[in-house]
Formats: C-alpha cells, structure tokens, sequence
C-alpha cells in the first residue's frame, strides 16, 4: 500500500503517487505559462464535485483527488501523469486545444463525469473500456467526425453530449446506453438515426435540433419518460402520430422545419407541455386539439402562414406568452379573453382589422404588441387592461386613441409611430408627467 504523506505545500494528505503527478502536472502547467513559477495547484479538500469558477483547481477527498479542473488553458496535449490520479472521479478540461486524448486516461477506473468540450478532437478513437463508472460524457464543440462503436461499453452512461460537431451518423451500439437521460446531437450533420436509437427508453432529454434530419421514427413514441424534445432547425415536412404518446413531455421545440400542419392526435394527449415552439414552418392552422394543452405555459407560432387561430385557444388557462407575430391572421377568437394568466400578447405583422372587445378581460397582460397591422380603431375597453405596462400599435391605420389609455396606471410605453391620428390627444402630456415613454 502506498503510504500517504502531508504536504504542507497543499495541506491535504495524498498518497505518494498522487503528490508526483500533480508536481508532474504543475511542472507541465508551468511550461505552458498556465501557472506561475513555483505556482502550485490549488487542492480544496470538500464534499461537492461542483464545478467553480476557478481555471485551475483540484478537489480532495479521503485524501485522494478526486476532482481536477484544467480549464481554457490553450493545452494541445495532456501529461501521462493524469493517469496516476487513480482515484479522479470528475476531470474538466474543457476549453482547451486537444486533438487526442492520452492512453494513460484509461487507468482512471472511477471516473464518473469528463469534460472535453471546446477542443478540437477529430477522434475519441477507442474509449476506455476501463471506464465503467462513467456516467457523463461532454464532448460539446470539437470536430469529431463519428463516435467509435466502443461507446456501447459505456453501461453507466446517463448523459452524453455530443452537440456542435461534424457527426453525420451515430453508431448502433448507442441503444446498450440504457441508462442514458439525456443525450444532446444538436449541430451536427446528421440525415437519419438508426432505428436502434429509439430503445433507449429511459431518456428525458433528446436534443436533435440544427441537422438535416428529414423524418423521425414511429418508434420515437417508446420513449415514454422523455419531457424535452429539440427537433428544431432541421428538415422535417411531417410528424410521427407516435409523438403524441410521450405524455410526460414538457418542452417540445420544432421551430425551423418544414411541416405543413401539426397532427390533431399529436396535441390530443400532451396535457404535461408547458413550452411549444412550431416557429418558422409553413403552418396554415393550428388544429383545435391545442385546447388539451392545459398546462401550457408559453406558445411561439411566428413566421407561418396562419390566417386564423382556433377557437379553443380560449381553454389554455395557464397560458402565459401567446407569440404569433408574422402570420395573416385576419381576426382573433373571442375566447383569447378566457387567458386570465396571459402577460404577453405578440399580434405584429398581420392582417388584423380589429381587436375583440374580450381582450380587456386580460387582466394579466403587461405586454400588447400589434404593430404592422390594419387597425382603423382600437376598442375603449382597452382601459381595462390594469396591468398594461407596453402598448405597440404602430404602423396601422389609427386616426384617433381610446381616451381610456390615459387611464392604464401601469403604462411604461406607448408606441404610436407611423400613425394616422390628428390631432394628438391632450392626454398623451399627461401620460408623459407620469413618466410614460410616447412615441408619436
């Protein structure tokens, strides 16, 4: 057994082997000025693995390191040494400018968590087969081309972040992760996922957003834990039927796509989303499912093509931010008076005529966008609306103002540019002293 000795240097007990490498890895460091001469490590003996703000730290336990931060120090290799710090369990050296990792890593038999993001690794090569305490595996922003097969021995793996690479496919020896939570692809090249992908049911969260993907699997319904999913930026033209069986889901983002319409049996059953985003697609309508939504919190439709929205909008009653700017909506339902919770209401750039007099229900509203509209008039009842803090109606066809607007008590700015209202009420003064920002 080694013998542990107090280092008055460090003030943390160590066994011998330990106290080499990290004054092999301080003299390393301080060959790559990334410390002063004679500059030691800092080693905090503590309970948590928490990453902090430090670049260079090392954090002890049982007297072992079991925690080493070498961050943003422009390193183009690693020292041998590291491998002697048997006992690591987390290692953060993110930032810097690897391109290979050492063969001496796979005798760090209990790491559970690695941090390799912002490097320039083309290659993981063959992972440490040692590695079976590994739970984390973060290799965000390098230039990996593929990840080796190797990866399925990974069996403790919870979460693996792959995203901003150059991967046009992942291998099929994923689906063994079956510990996995959560996985992030996003930004890569990717086309398809092998149907093995999708018996990785243990999964919460899938981020698959910003590839080329033209299609998802009917298999993705077995994924039945997952709560956030991001197929945004990609190239689908239509969605399985199958995603309306992930009932625990919470956050669903495909924004960027192609699709044309949204299934009414995919809203049917997702009573758990809070966050929908089905921004910049081509969508004409949006089916009158979207009232199941019930625990919807924030809804971002822009940049389509809607000319109405449905009726049953009116049921969200937890709804908070409706964002439809950028459609042809041409009228709104009555029912969007039924959104007791709403706080923001985003109408610009549509065909809008007039506003439904049940808008001043929203005794929630703070925010009231509808420039770039056809509005002649604005309903008196917008007096009601208590809570207004940002009323935009510029740019549309207003010749005079509701005179219950000096009214609003919580009025930060009124937005009246690009009008046709003459002459200006005497009121807005008023508005002004209070301490209202116009725009006229």
């Amino acid at each position: 057994m080694t013998r542990e000795t107090a280092n008055p240097q460090h003030g943390v007990a160590l066994p011998i082997t330990e106290m080499r490498a990290l004054k092999e890895l301080e003299g390393f460091l301080q060959a790559h000025a990334s410390l002063s001469a004679g500059e030691s490590i800092p080693v905090v003996a503590q309970d948590t693995l928490a990453r902090s703000e430090r670049t260079i730290e090392c954090s002890a336990q049982n007297n072992a390191v079991v925690a080493l931060s070498v961050r943003a120090c422009a390193l183009t290799a690693l020292p041998d040494a590291l491998g002697q710090l048997t006992h690591l369990q987390q290692l953060d050296m993110a930032g810097n400018q690897l391109t290979a990792l050492p063969e001496s890593l796979g005798s760090l038999l209990w790491l559970a968590r690695i941090y390799l993001d912002e490097n320039q690794l083309t290659a993981l090569a063959e992972l440490p087969g040692a590695w079976r305490h590994l739970e984390e595996l973060h290799v965000d922003r390098n230039q990996l081309a593929a990840l080796p097969e190797s990866i399925g021995q990974l069996t403790r793996l919870k979460t693996l972040n792959v995203y901003g690479n150059r991967l046009v496919a992942v291998p099929a020896s994923l689906s063994q992760l079956t510990a996995l939570k959560e996985i992030s692809l996003g930004s890569n090249q990717l086309t398809n996922l092998p149907e093995s992908f999708w018996q990785l049911t243990n999964l919460r969260v899938v981020n698959l957003a910003e590839n080329q993907l033209v299609s998802l699997s009917e298999r993705i319904g077995k994924l039945t834990w997952l709560q956030m999913l991001d197929v945004g930026h990609n190239a689908l033209t239509a969605l399985p039927e199958s995603l309306g069986e992930l009932r625990r889901l919470a956050f669903l983002y495909l924004s960027n796509n192609h699709l044309r319409a949204l299934p009414s049996s995919l809203l049917e059953h997702l009573s758990n989303l809070r966050y929908l985003n089905v921004t910049d697609n081509h969508l004409t309508a949006l089916p009158e499912t979207m009232g199941n939504l019930t625990n919807l919190i924030e809804l971002r439709a822009y940049h389509n093509a809607l000319t109405a929205l449905p009726e049953s909008l009116g049921k969200l009653k937890r709804l908070q931010e409706l964002h439809v700017m950028h459609n042809w909506l041409e009228s709104l339902p009555a029912s969007l008076g039924n959104l007791a919770h709403l706080k923001e209401l985003h109408l610009s750039d549509n065909r809008l005529a007039a506003l439904p007099e049940s808008l001043s229900k929203l005794s929630s509203l703070t925010h009231l966008d509808v420039r770039n509209n056809r509005l002649v008039a604005l309903p008196e009842s917008l007096g009601k609306l208590e809570n207004l803090t940002h009323l935009n109606v510029r740019a549309n066809g207003l010749v005079a103002l509701p005179a219950s607007i000096a009214e609003l008590p919580k009025l930060e700015k009124l937005d009246l540019r690009w009008n046709k209202v003459s002459p200006l009420p005497e009121w807005l003064q008023r508005l002004e002293q209070r301490g209202c920002t116009v725009y006229t």
